[in-house]
C-alpha cells in the first residue's frame, strides 16, 4: 500500500491526540497518580495477550532487561506521573505542546551519553522548537475562554514528564543497541517492570485506591481509562512501529510530533474554546521544530 508508512504516522499522531484528551478527563476524576497506574495495568493486560498468543519472542540479555527495566521506570512511571498531573493542572493541548520538547532534550541526553553528534541544523530545530513553545507558555491570557490556562506549576510538571521520557528513550535505546528487540516485547517489559514498582510503593504509601470500588462508583472514569489505554499505548504503540517498518524514521516522527496541531481542531470542537492566534503560531513553530531536528 503506498504512503503506508506516512499514513501511519499520521493515525499515530491522531492517537494520541484523543489519548491526551481521554487521560486529561480522566486526570481530573482519578487522580494523576490512580489513573497511570491503571492505565499501565490495564494496557500491561493488553500486551500480555498480544506477546504470547502472537508468541513473540522475548528472551533478551540480561543487561536488556536492565535497560528496558529503568526506561520503564524513569519513562512510564515517573514521566508518564508529571505529564498526567500535567494534564489535570493545564490540560492536553499544553501539556502535549512541551511534550515536543522531548526530541530536542533527547538530542541534548543522546549527545552526553550516547556520545552522538550534534549538527547545526538539530540545533536550529531545538531552537525553533523552544521559540514555539516560549511563545504559547509567555503569552499572557492563553485564550480568554480557555478551559485551561498554563501555569508555572503545570509547566514544570508537563517539563518534568518531557525530561523523563526523553530520559526513557536514551535508556531504551541503549537496549536496542545491544541487540533487536521487538517493539512490543519492548514496551511490555518497560509496562511490567513500571507496574512492579509503582503498584507496591502506592500500596505501601496508602495512594492506590481499590479500583473495584472506585469504578464501581464512576463508571466513566472506567471507560475512560480502558478507551485511553487501547487508543494510546495499545493502539498507539501498534501504528507508530507500522510507521517507523514502512517508511524513514525521520518522515515517521516528524508526522507523528504533529500531534499539537492535531489538537488544535479536536479541542475547538469539544470544548468550544477559541483557540489564540498565538497559540496556532506557537503549535506550527514547535512542530516546525521537531521537523527540522528529525530531518537533520
Amino acid at each position: 500500500m503506498p504512503f503506508l508508512g506516512e499514513i501511519s504516522a499520521l493515525i499515530t499522531a491522531l492517537l494520541w491526540a484523543f489519548t491526551s484528551i481521554i487521560f486529561t478527563e480522566a486526570s481530573l476524576r482519578i487522580g494523576s497518580v490512580q489513573l497511570n497506574i491503571n492505565r499501565l495495568i490495564a494496557a500491561l493486560t493488553f500486551l500480555t495477550i498480544t506477546v504470547f498468543v502472537f508468541g513473540l519472542n522475548y528472551i533478551l540479555s540480561a543487561e536488556q532487561y536492565a535497560f528496558l527495566a529503568v526506561s520503564g521506570i524513569v519513562g512510564l512511571a515517573i514521566g508518564d506521573g508529571f505529564l498526567f498531573k500535567s494534564f489535570q493542572t493545564i490540560g492536553a493541548r499544553f501539556s502535549m505542546l512541551i511534550m515536543a520538547l522531548v526530541p530536542g532534550i533527547t538530542a541534548i541526553l543522546g549527545y552526553f551519553f550516547l556520545h552522538e553528534s550534534l549538527s547545526l541544523q538539530t540545533v536550529i530545530g531545538m531552537i525553533v522548537t523552544v521559540g514555539g513553545v516560549s511563545i504559547v507558555v509567555l503569552e499572557k491570557n492563553n485564550g480568554n475562554n480557555a478551559r485551561f490556562k498554563i501555569t508555572q506549576i503545570g509547566f514544570f510538571y508537563g517539563f518534568m514528564g518531557a525530561v523523563c521520557q526523553a530520559g526513557g528513550l536514551i535508556l531504551a535505546k541503549e537496549a536496542f543497541n545491544i541487540g533487536a528487540i521487538n517493539g512490543f516485547v519492548a514496551t511490555f517489559i518497560r509496562i511490567f517492570t513500571s507496574v512492579l514498582v509503582m503498584l507496591p510503593f502506592l500500596l505501601i504509601i496508602g495512594r492506590y485506591k481499590n479500583p473495584v470500588r472506585l469504578y464501581k462508583h464512576d463508571l466513566k472514569s472506567l471507560a475512560l481509562t480502558i478507551a485511553g489505554s487501547i487508543v494510546g499505548p495499545f493502539l498507539g504503540i501498534t501504528f507508530s512501529l507500522i510507521a517507523i517498518s514502512n517508511t524513514k524514521v525521520g518522515i515517521a516522527s516528524t508526522l507523528m510530533a504533529t500531534t499539537p496541531i492535531l489538537l488544535l481542531p479536536i479541542i475547538k470542537i469539544l470544548y468550544k474554546e477559541k483557540i489564540p492566534t498565538v497559540g496556532i503560531i506557537g503549535a506550527v513553530l514547535a512542530v516546525l521544530g521537531v521537523a527540522v531536528l528529525f530531518l537533520s
